[in-house]
């Protein structure tokens, strides 16, 4: 891993370019996605079939782009009592969490008694897509799909990556069918965006669409924006623990090695601390627990890229740091970190002292893990529930009311020189002529 300290000469510099360096702003990756793109708008289910070949090996035809219900009642039948288990335990906490954020239709009256309020109603046709790759993830079908089912979502349209005999992974499917989606694409990477968002023959276009996925994806979302609703720019996993010297470094080590397995080579890991002796400590049990890990090559690309132990001055120093960085999860292994965490106001989610790793975010705690990425946690929220509802202002005003606004719509009608938006509402007051 890369090592930065505090009594560096150029230290603000190197840590300033540390928090600022993206995926999600790559100028090549954006120009070959806006290709892709641009194919799918043009050619609909041919640049599918076309891309899927490219990408993931596979040979398919339109009518295999979809699918089938057999296909699901086969991955039903195969699974195992002991993962059934597992996809419900965790489908009960997030469903829990999710209905406890669900917003409600709301009314009162203004101050010239007039009733408004607002009413939330479900997206009709919801996307989501689900990374493949080399690590399908399963939870991230469970992490959002339920949210949709919850609010209500009639139309909930996955999209996920084929192997290269064009199937898909069978304990993703089970989760997918057991969270609530009613209709599941084998089609991964920037294509299925733009699919979902601009549709083809096959795959009708949707209102909005959620999910995690890698720079390619997640550069399709931004470009995309505006045709279709978007969730927010969940890209790459991250993850920065702020810790003090009171912290275990076999615990920090272990859980910068998690994050870092994915396997795009994008994920970004930070260690942040004012603690010299931890630091060192962490770097050796990385050392130790790297060979013992399956997925060694993937994290030792990750860490060398963007793996990061930042040795500062002080933990508001830290406190600091990690507000810049945004990162999706933030890991605080300090004494009395609850108190910490009040300081701490961009991250995706936080998790508070050594016995809560961010696996347990990852798969099982209750909140989405579909979370900001590339510094985007300055500006988005993690997904939940109600991003899932679409949001309306009702208004309903009777003649005493009107009557009581007439002056001030007057007012501003005329400061505007719009005198026919003062009219349509004098007019209701007028006599019958």
């Amino acid at each position: 891993m890369n090592v930065i300290r505090h009594t560096e000469e150029n230290f603000k510099a190197r840590w300033e370019q540390v928090a600022a360096s993206s995926s999600l702003f790559d100028a090549e990756i954006e120009r070959r996605t806006r290709d892709i793109i641009e194919a799918v708008e043009a050619r609909g289910d041919a640049a599918l079939i076309e891309f899927t070949a490219r990408f993931d090996g596979a040979r398919l035809q339109a009518s295999h782009l979809a699918v089938t219900q057999r296909e699901i009642e086969a991955a039903k039948k195969a699974a195992s009592p002991e993962l059934r288990r597992t996809l419900k335990f965790a489908a009960t906490n997030i469903e829990r969490f999710s209905r406890q954020s669900l917003r409600r239709p709301w009314e009162a009256r203004n101050a010239q008694g007039a009733r408004v309020g607002e009413k939330f109603d479900p997206f009709q046709r919801v996307g989501i897509y689900i990374p493949g790759g080399t690590a399908p993830l399963v939870s991230t079908a469970l992490m959002t799909v339920v949210l949709a089912r919850v609010a209500g979502c009639p139309e909930i349209v996955v999209c996920t990556p084929c192997g290269k005999t064009g199937a898909v992974n069978p304990a993703l499917l089970l989760a997918a069918d057991l969270a609530g989606a009613t209709e599941v694409y084998r089609v991964g990477g920037a294509h299925a965006v733009a699919a979902l968002a601009l549709g083809t023959a096959t795959i009708r276009p949707v209102q909005k669409i959620f999910g995690p996925g890698n720079a390619y994806v997640v550069a399709a979302k931004r470009l995309l924006f505006g045709r279709v609703a978007i969730d927010l720019l969940p890209g790459p996993s991250e993850v920065l623990v702020l810790a003090d010297d009171s912290a275990n470094p076999r615990f920090v080590a272990a859980d910068l090695l998690a994050q870092a397995e994915h396997g795009s080579g994008h994920e970004r890991v930070w260690l942040i601390t004012p603690s010299a002796r931890l630091l060192g400590a962490v770097q050796r049990e990385i050392a130790r627990q790297l060979p013992t890990l399956t997925r060694r090559e993937y994290i030792e690309r990750a860490l060398g890229r963007s793996g990061w132990l930042i040795h500062v001055k002080s933990l508001a120093d830290g406190v600091a740091l990690a507000n810049r960085i945004a990162p999706e999860h933030c890991e605080i292994h300090t004494r009395n970190p609850r108190q910490v965490a009040r300081r701490i106001v961009t991250a995706g989610a936080i998790f508070l002292g050594p016995w809560s790793p961010t696996v347990l975010g990852d798969y099982v705690a209750g909140p989405s893990h579909t979370l900001p990425t590339g510094g985007a946690g300055r500006s988005f929220a993690g997904l939940t529930v109600d991003q899932f509802q679409r949001r309306t202002s009702v208004v309903e005003y009777d003649r005493s009311a009107l009557a009581k606004s007439l002056a001030a719509v007057a007012g501003f009608a005329g400061l505007e020189g719009l005198d026919a938006h003062g009219r349509s509402a004098a007019i209701r007051l007028e006599r019958n002529r």
